[in-house]
């Protein structure tokens, strides 16, 4: 698949065709109707993200939100020393902004995007 095609879709302008979708289907390991579900869900978060503005955003606990569908967030501060891992992830965000310039939330996203990315590796790494 060329990057144009990929680009078209991304775009809304083209949709992948049938046997497009099956190699898809079959690269993320997921039946059509999960790929097709998926995008549809990413859609519809991908909205909410964009009308949500920054002051609401602030008003929400976040920890609580989630924690109906992770009950962990709403019980491991009860069990984990997180001045430790605060410490430690404190000194990972002051050492993005050092090194790469990032201000601070910059520095937290992209902590966040590494430790998702680690997730995933281990998710991976686990169905090997």
């Amino acid at each position: 698949m060329s990057r144009q095609t990929i680009s078209k879709w991304e775009l809304d302008e083209t949709l992948p065709d049938i046997c497009q979708s099956k190699k898809l289907a079959n690269l993320y390991g997921l039946s059509l109707d999960e790929l097709i579900e998926f995008d549809i869900d990413v859609k519809e978060i991908q909205e909410i993200i964009d009308r949500t503005n920054d002051a609401v955003s602030e008003k929400v606990d976040w920890t609580k939100a989630w924690s109906k569908k992770y009950p962990i967030l709403a019980t491991y501060q009860n069990e984990v020393e997180t001045q430790v891992y605060a410490t430690e992830l404190s000194r990972l965000l002051e050492d993005l902004e050092k090194k790469y310039g990032y201000g601070e939330l910059d520095a937290f996203l992209v902590l966040k995007d590494i430790l998702t990315v680690v997730w995933k590796g281990r998710k991976n790494a686990a169905m090997d």
